[in-house]
């Protein structure tokens, strides 16, 4: 393992049963391997009893930095948070919700080479009620095909990143469809993927956010809106230049 400087963060929303234990396993997997990290969680505008917990942590481990969203901005605000917090050579993030295993980073970081720009992971088997492993297939292959992406797992937020990567990649979406464009403007800016599997586990606590027919609408909007910008009508800045050359001359 050759990569050991890395910024570590959660986004969180209302994941009070499962933080304090994600904190726990990624310090003691931090330690162990004698990472170079710092480790942020990003609240997203979560209630009194998330914020306890929260409070707790950081007294417990100071070491721990809190980013507080006053208001609800939504996972892709969230995650934009977290990527801007990052201070590391590599960003690594997953979900506060303990679906991934957090030690499994130890997995990623075995791939990060000097020759690797994104490792990214997959889920072995999807651990999920019915309904949403079939919501979830749709969507995979949705994005896949409108978006011309090449990743077994879009949707798997189980992520190493090299932070680089964020000079020239610039996210805007403030819902989950922030992954399609992320993975979308890695993918046209030809860095390097090395995919990776991971376990994914039942929810232990609370419920997602995401599956619900109001959000689905709205993502299904987002999607759209998104595939308008960065495939229907997108123009390559080299393109655009070339272009106004041609026109000047």
């Amino acid at each position: 393992m050759t990569e050991r400087s890395v910024s570590i963060f959660y986004p969180c929303y209302n994941d009070w049963g499962t933080m304090g234990s994600m904190v726990l396993f990624t310090i003691q997997t931090a330690e162990r391997l004698g990472l170079d990290y710092d480790l942020t969680i990003v609240d997203d505008g979560s209630g009194a009893q998330t914020h306890e917990i929260l409070e707790a942590i950081v007294k417990r481990f100071p070491e721990v930095k809190v980013v507080w969203h006053e208001k609800n901005r939504g996972y892709g605000g969230a995650l934009r948070s977290g990527f801007a917090a990052a201070t590391r050579d590599w960003v690594f993030y997953t979900d506060g919700d303990a679906q991934y295993d957090v030690r499994e980073l130890e997995i990623l970081l075995e791939r990060a080479g000097p020759d690797v720009d994104l490792v990214q992971g997959y889920k072995i088997q999807r651990h999920d009620p019915l309904h949403r492993i079939i919501i979830g297939r749709i969507y995979h292959w949705t994005v896949k095909l409108a978006f011309g992406l090449s990743v077994r797992d879009t949707d798997c937020d189980f992520r190493l990143i090299r932070r680089k990567v964020f000079e020239n990649v610039r996210l805007t979406s403030d819902t989950g469809v922030i992954c399609v464009e992320m993975m979308k403007k890695i993918n046209r800016g030809g860095y390097r993927i090395v995919e990776v599997p991971v376990h994914h586990y039942q929810r232990a606590h609370g419920k997602s956010q995401f599956f619900n027919f109001p959000r689905l609408v709205r993502v299904a909007v987002s999607l759209m809106r998104l595939w308008m910008k960065e495939v229907l009508f997108y123009k390559d800045v080299n393109t655009q230049d070339t272009e106004r050359e041609d026109s000047e001359s």
